[in-house]
């Protein structure tokens, strides 16, 4: 647990980092950079789904050819190199478009950012984006790493590891959505990308700190030549002729030269035989491969199994995160039209995933020391509550949240309509607070299934696959952002086909004028096909770690 606080402390200044950019990022592009609502949101959703994305690159080097250790301090100094870049664009004003209606031309419309400035902007971008998926497709497994899970013990202070891991990602974010958008909003976002960027320069010390006490794991090889090797052989040994029987006999025998040459954890026993599930790649292990480079042992083959199986269960939580993106998006439009003033001081909107982040902070401990002790003791088992009973009630928090989103927008434009101010951009005489009730859910989405995924994930993966498993978690929040837009980009296809103005339901500068209440709803319906469709992949996976039921 020492060498694993310091993981724990330097996820705290890294998601601070990130989410000095990222939180506010929205308004940054709407009102510097003169992007619509639109535009914004899909430009954040793009940025953010990218960062989350390139875990998967970060987690296969940590698998295959570097130590967790290496790539966070490459990745860390990237992600410093690309808030060296917004730094200095936000602080200079020719380095990005003019001002609406400033200079020689008061009148002038806004132009959006455009030619070598955003460039720069994409570039800076991109480098923290690079850098953040470094960190986190390796930093999570570096502290999980430091437990032993051939014990019970141990998997209960994994299990406590990834509870506090989110925790930290909480506590990072909470200085990210206070301190640093008030800076942002009255002090300017160079002073915002600049705390950012000390943020991930103090990471560096706090993590070399600790070099002394990690046991890093040695990189094993490929984990994606493996299961390409595995799939391949599978298809191509298929279409031999050749009996099932001579092919289950000759599978036994390869495991006994081929399975020398692995190097399992050791807490791992290698697959002697091979099972009955997914039966067709059983003949990846053939006796006599269509190739010699596609020979495999059983080994292999069920770790292959292995990573299929929870394919189903990393696909059934991307519409929560499409979900999740509403957070960074439309909830920000939506606070920022309405009153954000609580008493003589002004909140700012981005600062409003507070909610989510206090409840995350409470709920982690309170989760941890006292819900899961009570579990086990009812249910009898090691974990109280399985990692797939805790991502169902994070996919349910979600389909709540969603319809509370859409309830709260139908009274927004009510007051919109019943004080005349549709057409107005000055805020509604509503408190933003309103809003906050989908951000709690959301939160508590977001809580429980983040952890339950990345505990999932780091448990069952094989040994040489934990890294690329564990940044599925991640995986799964980049896609869900990115099909965010996608959503978006149909929703307003279809509505502006299907409307006699030719008005899409998302689009234009007045958020009184989009039908963000149907957007909403949508998204609750299809929260709920998502949750229906885990529920069958769930109720039907069968884990592979000890100590863990149904």
């Amino acid at each position: 647990m020492l060498a694993a606080s310091f993981v724990l402390g330097v996820e705290i200044l890294e998601n601070l980092a990130y989410l000095a950019s990222a939180s506010n990022l929205v308004r940054y592009m709407s009102e510097y950079m003169h992007l619509s609502p639109e535009k914004s949101a899909n430009s954040v959703t793009n940025f953010m789904g990218t960062a989350f994305l390139l875990a998967i690159l970060g987690g296969f080097l940590s698998d295959a050819f570097f130590p967790a250790y290496h790539i966070f301090l490459i990745s860390a100094l990237t992600e410093f190199l690309g808030l060296i870049l917004l730094t200095v664009q936000a602080r200079s004003p020719s380095l990005k478009p003019p001002a609406c209606g400033g200079g020689e031309r008061p009148s002038s419309p806004c132009s959006e950012v455009s030619g070598w400035k955003a460039a720069m902007l994409g570039t800076g971008l991109y480098l923290v984006a690079l850098g953040v998926g470094g960190i986190k497709g390796s930093l999570p497994v570096q502290g999980a790493e430091q437990f032993d899970d051939g014990t019970p013990e141990g998997r209960k202070k994994i299990s406590t590891f990834f509870n506090y891991f989110v925790f930290c990602l909480a506590s990072g974010a909470i200085i990210a959505v206070t301190f640093v958008v008030w800076i942002e909003d009255n002090k300017g976002w160079q002073w915002g990308f600049g705390i950012g960027t000390l943020a991930i320069v103090l990471s560096i010390p706090v993590f070399l700190v600790g070099s002394c006490f990690y046991r890093n794991k040695i990189p094993s090889g490929s984990p994606l030549t493996t299961i390409c090797k595995v799939l391949l052989a599978a298809a191509l040994n298929s279409c031999l002729r050749s009996g099932s029987s001579n092919a289950i006999a000759s599978m036994a025998a390869a495991t006994t030269s081929q399975e020398e040459e692995q190097t399992p954890n050791n807490n791992e026993s290698p697959f002697a035989t091979p099972t009955e599930s997914l039966k067709f790649l059983n003949k990846a292990a053939q006796n006599k491969p269509a190739h010699p480079a596609l020979s495999c042992s059983a080994q292999q083959v069920e770790e292959v199994k292995i990573v299929l199986k929870i394919l189903p269960i990393f696909a059934s939580t991307i519409i929560l995160n499409a979900c999740l993106a509403q957070l960074s998006t439309f909830s920000v439009h939506q606070a920022a039209s309405m009153t954000t003033r609580v008493g003589s001081l002004q909140v700012p909107p981005a600062s409003l995933p507070i909610f989510p982040v206090l409840f995350i902070m409470i709920l982690a401990p309170i989760y941890n020391h006292f819900i899961v002790p009570f579990a086990r003791k009812a249910t009898r088992s090691e974990m109280g509550i399985t990692h797939l009973q805790r991502i169902g009630v994070g996919l349910l928090f979600s389909i709540l949240a969603m319809a509370i989103a859409a309830l709260v927008e139908v009274k927004r434009k009510a007051v919109a309509r019943n004080k005349s101010l549709v057409d107005s951009t000055n805020p509604l005489p509503i408190t933003f607070f309103w809003v906050s009730f989908q951000y709690l859910f959301l939160g508590s989405a977001d809580l429980f299934t983040l952890a339950g995924l990345m505990e999932f994930f780091f448990s069952e993966a094989p040994a040489g696959m934990r890294s690329l498993a564990t940044s599925l978690s991640w995986a799964s929040l980049a896609v869900g952002y990115y099909l965010s837009s996608i959503i978006v980009s149909v929703v307003n296809n279809v509505t502006a086909a299907g409307s006699s103005n030719r008005h899409p339901w998302l689009a234009g500068r007045n958020l009184n004028h989009y039908r963000l209440d149907r957007f909403y709803w949508l998204m609750c319906g299809l929260s709920g096909l998502s949750f229906f469709n885990y529920l069958f992949w769930a109720r039907r996976y069968k884990y592979r770690s000890k100590g863990l039921e149904k």
